[in-house]
């Protein structure tokens, strides 16, 4: 088995709504996002012989589907009053809103089928909320869970 790894960085700000702690309050990260993908063979013949695929495009993906997070404040929908948001926006702030609680493994799986969606044999993908401390999602046969 061929496994590939690419990853990218974002800087971003989230808070977990309902959470009894310090991540209840808006705080930032930099999340750095790894995506593994898997193939039983490579290529043969032509330019990418050798390879699974071209590093680049793999890269170029990777990084086109964190851009959008870069220097957001991302929130649950529904976690925030209307007109809290509306005010922030008017002030010019970037909000990201997503259909689910924004965690390190809520973003691991998210990322997984982001990429799984785009046509990627993936493996796994691994989010690190900081230095230390990451979530991963690979999916099992049968895995039917999700957003």
């Amino acid at each position: 088995m061929y496994i590939l790894k690419a990853e990218h960085s974002f800087d971003s700000a989230h808070f977990l709504a309902e959470y009894e702690g310090k991540c209840r309050n808006i705080h930032g990260h930099r999340w750095k996002v790894e995506i593994e993908i898997q193939s039983e063979t490579l290529v043969n013949g032509g330019q990418l012989d050798g390879m699974v695929i071209d590093f680049g495009d793999l890269k170029r993906d990777v990084k086109a589907m964190l851009d959008d997070y870069d220097h957001a404040l991302i929130i649950q929908q529904g976690t925030m009053r209307e007109e809290t948001l509306r005010c922030l926006r008017e002030d010019g702030f970037y909000i990201l809103e997503v259909n689910f609680r924004p965690t390190a493994e809520n973003f691991a799986a998210f990322f997984y089928r982001t990429m799984k969606d785009k046509g990627y044999s993936i493996k796994r993908a691994t989010v690190y909320e900081t230095p230390t401390n990451s979530a991963v999602y690979e999916e099992s046969v049968g895995d039917k869970s999700g957003f």
